[in-house]
Protein backbone atom coordinates (compact mmCIF):
# COMPACT_ATOMS: atom_id res chain seq x y z
CA UNK A 1 0.00 0.00 0.00
CA UNK A 2 3.03 1.84 0.10
CA UNK A 3 6.44 2.67 -2.06
CA UNK A 4 8.31 1.31 0.79
CA UNK A 5 6.08 -2.22 0.75
CA UNK A 6 6.52 -1.97 -3.35
CA UNK A 7 10.43 -1.85 -3.38
CA UNK A 8 10.39 -4.57 -0.87
CA UNK A 9 8.21 -6.94 -3.48
CA UNK A 10 9.72 -5.45 -6.24
CA UNK A 11 13.17 -6.62 -4.72
CA UNK A 12 11.76 -10.35 -4.04
CA UNK A 13 10.29 -10.14 -7.31
CA UNK A 14 13.88 -9.54 -8.68
CA UNK A 15 15.71 -12.05 -6.47
CA UNK A 16 13.10 -14.78 -7.40
CA UNK A 17 12.99 -14.49 -11.28
CA UNK A 18 17.02 -14.08 -11.29
CA UNK A 19 16.86 -18.37 -10.82
CA UNK A 20 15.50 -18.24 -14.51
CA UNK A 21 18.32 -16.09 -15.38
CA UNK A 22 21.49 -17.56 -13.92
CA UNK A 23 22.13 -20.44 -17.27
CA UNK A 24 24.81 -23.07 -16.27
CA UNK A 25 26.00 -21.19 -13.11
CA UNK A 26 25.76 -23.07 -10.17
CA UNK A 27 23.66 -20.35 -7.82
CA UNK A 28 20.89 -20.27 -6.23
CA UNK A 29 18.63 -17.13 -5.38
CA UNK A 30 15.85 -16.97 -2.26
CA UNK A 31 14.23 -14.55 0.15
CA UNK A 32 13.74 -14.18 3.69
CA UNK A 33 10.68 -12.29 4.53
CA UNK A 34 10.33 -10.99 8.23
CA UNK A 35 8.85 -8.27 10.09
CA UNK A 36 9.68 -5.81 12.78
CA UNK A 37 13.92 -6.44 13.37
CA UNK A 38 13.45 -5.30 17.42
CA UNK A 39 16.14 -2.58 18.19
CA UNK A 40 16.95 -1.48 14.66
CA UNK A 41 17.92 1.71 13.50
CA UNK A 42 14.60 3.55 13.03
CA UNK A 43 12.25 1.41 14.21
CA UNK A 44 9.51 1.84 17.26
CA UNK A 45 11.16 0.96 20.61
CA UNK A 46 14.43 3.32 20.13
CA UNK A 47 11.87 5.87 19.11
CA UNK A 48 9.78 5.63 21.86
CA UNK A 49 12.79 5.59 24.54
CA UNK A 50 14.08 8.62 22.77
CA UNK A 51 10.50 10.30 23.10
CA UNK A 52 10.24 8.80 26.85
CA UNK A 53 12.34 12.18 27.74
CA UNK A 54 9.14 14.63 26.61
CA UNK A 55 6.63 12.75 28.80
CA UNK A 56 4.19 11.92 26.07
CA UNK A 57 4.22 8.49 23.62
CA UNK A 58 2.76 9.54 20.24
CA UNK A 59 0.80 6.26 19.08
CA UNK A 60 -0.74 6.54 15.62
CA UNK A 61 -4.02 4.38 16.35
CA UNK A 62 -4.70 2.21 19.00
CA UNK A 63 -5.19 -0.74 17.07
CA UNK A 64 -1.97 -0.63 15.11
CA UNK A 65 -0.27 -4.06 15.19
CA UNK A 66 3.26 -5.05 14.06
CA UNK A 67 5.17 -8.84 13.91
CA UNK A 68 8.28 -9.32 15.76
CA UNK A 69 11.76 -10.92 15.66
CA UNK A 70 15.05 -9.93 17.19
CA UNK A 71 18.40 -9.33 15.40
CA UNK A 72 19.74 -12.66 16.80
CA UNK A 73 16.57 -14.71 15.64
CA UNK A 74 16.69 -13.40 12.34
CA UNK A 75 19.77 -13.95 11.21
CA UNK A 76 19.35 -17.39 12.41
CA UNK A 77 16.40 -17.72 10.32
CA UNK A 78 18.76 -16.92 7.24
CA UNK A 79 21.20 -19.09 8.41
CA UNK A 80 18.64 -22.11 8.41
CA UNK A 81 17.24 -21.07 4.78
CA UNK A 82 20.48 -21.23 3.62
CA UNK A 83 20.49 -24.80 4.25
CA UNK A 84 17.13 -25.87 2.89
CA UNK A 85 16.62 -23.50 -0.07
CA UNK A 86 16.14 -24.83 -3.18
CA UNK A 87 16.21 -21.49 -5.24
CA UNK A 88 12.98 -19.49 -5.94
CA UNK A 89 11.07 -19.85 -2.66
CA UNK A 90 9.89 -17.10 0.22
CA UNK A 91 10.75 -17.84 3.78
CA UNK A 92 8.52 -16.53 5.85
CA UNK A 93 9.25 -17.22 10.15
CA UNK A 94 6.76 -17.76 12.25
CA UNK A 95 7.17 -14.88 14.46
CA UNK A 96 5.32 -13.22 17.56
CA UNK A 97 3.15 -9.55 16.86
CA UNK A 98 2.83 -7.33 18.88
CA UNK A 99 -0.05 -4.00 19.49
CA UNK A 100 2.09 -0.66 19.45
CA UNK A 101 0.05 0.54 22.72
CA UNK A 102 1.62 -2.53 24.47
CA UNK A 103 5.11 -1.40 23.75
CA UNK A 104 4.11 1.88 24.76
CA UNK A 105 2.78 0.70 28.24
CA UNK A 106 5.91 -1.66 28.43
CA UNK A 107 8.04 0.84 28.19
CA UNK A 108 6.57 3.81 30.31
CA UNK A 109 3.04 2.68 31.95
CA UNK A 110 2.71 5.78 33.91
CA UNK A 111 3.49 8.23 30.98
CA UNK A 112 0.55 9.93 28.35
CA UNK A 113 -0.46 8.67 25.35
CA UNK A 114 -0.55 10.83 22.43
CA UNK A 115 -3.01 9.53 19.53
CA UNK A 116 -2.12 11.43 16.50
CA UNK A 117 -3.83 9.24 13.82
CA UNK A 118 -2.13 6.99 10.90
CA UNK A 119 -0.24 8.88 8.93
CA UNK A 120 -0.68 8.51 4.54
CA UNK A 121 0.93 5.18 3.01
CA UNK A 122 1.12 3.51 7.16
CA UNK A 123 -0.82 0.41 7.54
CA UNK A 124 -2.56 -0.58 10.56
CA UNK A 125 -1.39 -4.24 10.42
CA UNK A 126 1.24 -6.02 8.38
CA UNK A 127 0.83 -9.34 6.08
CA UNK A 128 3.63 -11.15 5.27
CA UNK A 129 1.30 -13.78 3.11
CA UNK A 130 -1.35 -12.33 1.40
CA UNK A 131 -4.50 -14.24 0.32
CA UNK A 132 -3.01 -14.40 -3.19
CA UNK A 133 0.42 -16.17 -2.09
CA UNK A 134 -1.82 -18.75 -0.37
CA UNK A 135 -2.01 -20.89 -3.10
CA UNK A 136 1.75 -21.75 -3.72
CA UNK A 137 2.36 -21.56 0.46
CA UNK A 138 3.79 -24.67 2.61
CA UNK A 139 3.45 -24.32 6.21
CA UNK A 140 6.04 -25.71 8.42
CA UNK A 141 6.25 -25.94 12.15
CA UNK A 142 8.04 -22.73 12.67
CA UNK A 143 8.09 -21.26 9.56
CA UNK A 144 6.36 -20.75 5.90
CA UNK A 145 7.48 -21.00 2.43
CA UNK A 146 6.11 -19.49 -0.27
CA UNK A 147 7.17 -21.38 -3.25
CA UNK A 148 7.20 -20.27 -6.84
CA UNK A 149 4.35 -20.66 -9.14
CA UNK A 150 3.64 -23.95 -11.17
CA UNK A 151 5.40 -22.58 -14.26
CA UNK A 152 9.15 -21.81 -12.41
CA UNK A 153 11.93 -23.27 -14.24
CA UNK A 154 13.17 -26.21 -12.35
CA UNK A 155 10.24 -26.33 -9.86
CA UNK A 156 7.93 -29.14 -8.51
CA UNK A 157 5.74 -27.86 -5.38
CA UNK A 158 4.64 -32.11 -4.98
CA UNK A 159 7.99 -32.97 -5.21
CA UNK A 160 8.91 -30.34 -2.84
CA UNK A 161 6.23 -31.55 -0.28
CA UNK A 162 7.08 -34.89 -1.11
CA UNK A 163 10.85 -34.75 0.17
CA UNK A 164 9.82 -32.09 3.12
CA UNK A 165 7.36 -34.37 4.83
CA UNK A 166 6.41 -32.25 7.87
CA UNK A 167 5.42 -29.32 5.35
CA UNK A 168 1.76 -29.00 4.37
CA UNK A 169 -0.31 -26.51 2.00
CA UNK A 170 -1.75 -23.39 3.06
CA UNK A 171 -5.63 -23.23 3.24
CA UNK A 172 -6.73 -21.08 -0.16
CA UNK A 173 -7.64 -18.29 1.78
CA UNK A 174 -5.10 -18.35 3.82
CA UNK A 175 -3.29 -15.00 5.30
CA UNK A 176 -0.40 -14.51 7.67
CA UNK A 177 -1.22 -10.91 9.06
CA UNK A 178 0.21 -9.51 12.48
CA UNK A 179 -3.44 -8.94 13.61
CA UNK A 180 -4.79 -12.08 13.42
CA UNK A 181 -1.53 -14.06 14.48
CA UNK A 182 -1.78 -16.87 17.43
CA UNK A 183 1.06 -15.55 19.10
CA UNK A 184 0.79 -11.78 20.83
CA UNK A 185 3.44 -10.66 23.14
CA UNK A 186 2.30 -9.41 26.72
CA UNK A 187 3.37 -6.42 27.78
CA UNK A 188 5.48 -8.40 30.61
CA UNK A 189 7.11 -9.91 27.83
CA UNK A 190 7.99 -6.71 25.72
CA UNK A 191 9.52 -5.10 29.06
CA UNK A 192 11.86 -8.31 29.05
CA UNK A 193 13.11 -8.47 25.37
CA UNK A 194 13.62 -4.60 25.41
CA UNK A 195 15.65 -5.25 29.10
CA UNK A 196 17.43 -8.15 26.88
CA UNK A 197 18.25 -6.47 23.31
CA UNK A 198 18.10 -2.96 23.93
CA UNK A 199 18.46 -1.12 26.91
CA UNK A 200 18.62 -2.65 30.41
CA UNK A 201 18.73 0.63 31.85
CA UNK A 202 15.45 2.26 30.67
Amino acid sequence: INLYGATKLTSDKLFVSANNYKGNQDIRFSVVRYGNVMGSRGSLIPFYLDKKKEGVLPVTDKRMTRFNISLEKAVEFVLLCLKKMWGGEIFVPKIPSFRVIDVAKAISPQLKLKFIGIRPGEKIHEEMISQNDAINSIEFKNFYVITPNSKFIGWDKKKYLRLNKLGKNCASEFTYNSKTNKKFLTIKELKKLIQKYISDTY
